[in-house]
């Protein structure tokens, strides 16, 4: 309880450290102290974000430091033990801030990303019709739909939202997930592939999180 109390007034000095050198030291300092029997690297990669958010620096709390931890996962544990161990905050702190760089990076490129694949799209669905370009808007924020989410959301007939389903669907935009003949669900494929190219592999999502049982 006092190394958790040390923390808290840690967590709320503004002064003493830039803010991304603080998130480092915030994060290995709470995998140390390890206050919970599960969820230890979750909450800790949290904090992360949060903080960020609470100082303005991040709009959002959308900084996903995960990817970085699990792909130098062996890495991560030695920087972690080698402050514990050996007292190099240095390379720890070195670690963790290429892995905020190289995220912030690559979220950088994913919302460029975004951007494109919008005013490409919205160009593509006008030249079928309005109903179309009015839909995939709307996939941004719903990119996993079927015909009667689509004819709510459209606010039309049931047979025009199905047409401009069908239509995104020619386009390359909206994938069909189902297989089957009736209930089918689409899934906006082009913008959810965006974040799959910068997600964890299956086999490593089944893994135990990285810190977790440590």
């Amino acid at each position: 309880m006092e190394a958790m109390s040390d923390l808290e007034k840690f967590l709320h000095d503004r002064d003493s450290l830039p803010l991304a050198i603080q998130c480092a030291l915030i994060h290995l300092q709470f995998e140390t102290i390890h206050p919970f029997l599960d969820g230890n690297g979750r909450v800790g990669r949290l904090l992360i974000a949060l903080l960020m958010h609470e100082r303005s620096v991040l709009k959002q709390p959308l900084l996903y430091i995960s990817l970085y931890l699990k792909r130098n996962r062996v890495e991560y544990y030695d920087r972690l033990m080698d402050v514990r161990i050996n007292g190099n905050w240095e390379g720890w702190v070195k670690f963790f801030l290429r892995g905020i760089a190289e995220v912030a990076r690559k979220s950088a490129q994913t919302a460029q990303n975004i951007v494109e694949l919008r005013d490409e799209g919205l160009a593509a669905a006008r030249a079928k019709g309005k109903h179309e370009a009015a839909l995939l808007d709307m996939l941004f924020e719903h990119p996993i739909i079927d015909v009667r989410a689509a004819e709510k959301m459209l606010g039309t007939s049931y047979v025009t939202a199905s047409q401009a389903v069908s239509s995104l669907e020619e386009l390359g935009y909206l994938t069909e997930t189902t297989g089957q003949k009736r209930n089918k669900i689409y899934r906006f494929s082009r913008y959810l592939g965006l974040f799959e190219e910068t997600e964890p592999a299956a086999a490593e999502e089944g893994q135990a999180d990285v810190t977790d049982h440590e």
